[in-house]
């Protein structure tokens, strides 16, 4: 099972999340057919989404997409409560860096992060940043400094092997300082996080999300929750008829008469919905 655990640390003017993804990650990737360089990306965006969506209400929904100019185009994710769904634009993309390996970089490329925050207010707050690196962590580190003006340190990683595409481990942190916090703290958590161990090399030594942030903390924590994580769609052949009612009469008969049937992919689950010509005609019957 994957899941986060939430620390604060600092005499209380420092909270931690830690996760790990690998399960998620490995899923996301067989349903799509993700090739190493969109999944290492994608991987780490899922990732942070989820540890996002704990720092809001339950009810609460982040959409947070990166849209880059590289070759694996736009990625797209809706966050609420440690639950996740989402795609890539190419799913297909494999770069390598001249050691061999996966480079996420020029495959995410320059472009912005753009987060809509649905708070159940009068309308949803979009916040943006531009992407620095396109390694997804210092993008994102960047985001929380620049549009949230939360100092945090973000570390996310995806390890997978080359030649089998098996998703050897992934996870992440989100380190976000508050008000109050002493400059003795950030230096202390400044100098941990230089000498810390990738994300990966933590998970497959077998570190748990406490264990994690026991290492960045020193042992100075308060653990507060912990959280499963999981990927999930909540597509259904009823949303989709819903979605075909909204294309109105006319064009439903157009359809009908060229087509006699439609087949509609969910772009965040790839599942597959038929509705054949008798479909058809209920739905249009359904509109008189």
């Amino acid at each position: 099972m994957d899941y986060l655990q939430k620390a604060y640390c600092m005499n209380q003017t420092v909270r931690i999340y830690a996760a790990i993804t690998t399960e998620m990650v490995t899923h996301v990737k067989d349903i799509f057919n993700m090739w190493p360089s969109s999944i290492d990306a994608f991987g780490r965006l899922l990732t942070i989404s989820s540890i996002m969506s704990a720092t809001y209400k339950a009810n609460e929904t982040l959409n947070i997409f990166v849209k880059g100019d590289g070759p694996i185009g736009k990625m797209t994710v809706e966050a609420k409560d440690c639950k996740v769904r989402g795609y890539v634009e190419n799913p297909g993309v494999f770069l390598q860096n001249n050691d061999g390996s996966i480079n996420i970089t020029k495959a995410v490329g320059n472009g912005e992060i753009e987060i809509v925050k649905d708070l159940h207010l009068r309308a949803p707050f979009t916040s943006s940043s531009e992407l620095i690196s396109g390694d997804i962590a210092n993008d994102f580190t960047y985001y929380f400094a620049k549009s949230e003006q939360i100092p945090s340190s973000v570390g996310l990683g995806v390890s997978i092997d080359p030649e089998t595409n098996k998703i050897l481990a992934s996870g992440g942190f989100l380190i976000q300082v508050m008000p109050g916090c002493k400059d003795e703290y950030i230096e202390k958590l400044e100098n941990k996080l230089k000498n810390l161990k990738p994300t990966t090399e933590m998970i497959k030594e077998g570190y748990t999300p406490i264990d994690i942030i026991n290492e960045i903390t020193d042992g100075d924590y308060v653990l507060l929750e912990t959280k499963e994580i999981k990927y999930e769609c909540n597509c259904s052949k009823e949303r989709f008829k819903k979605g075909l009612k909204s294309l109105g009469k006319i064009e439903l008969e157009n359809i009908l008469n060229e087509d006699k049937k439609v087949d509609i992919t969910c772009n965040f689950c790839n599942k597959s919905y038929h509705f054949d010509e008798n479909e058809l005609k209920e739905i249009i019957l359904e509109l008189n």
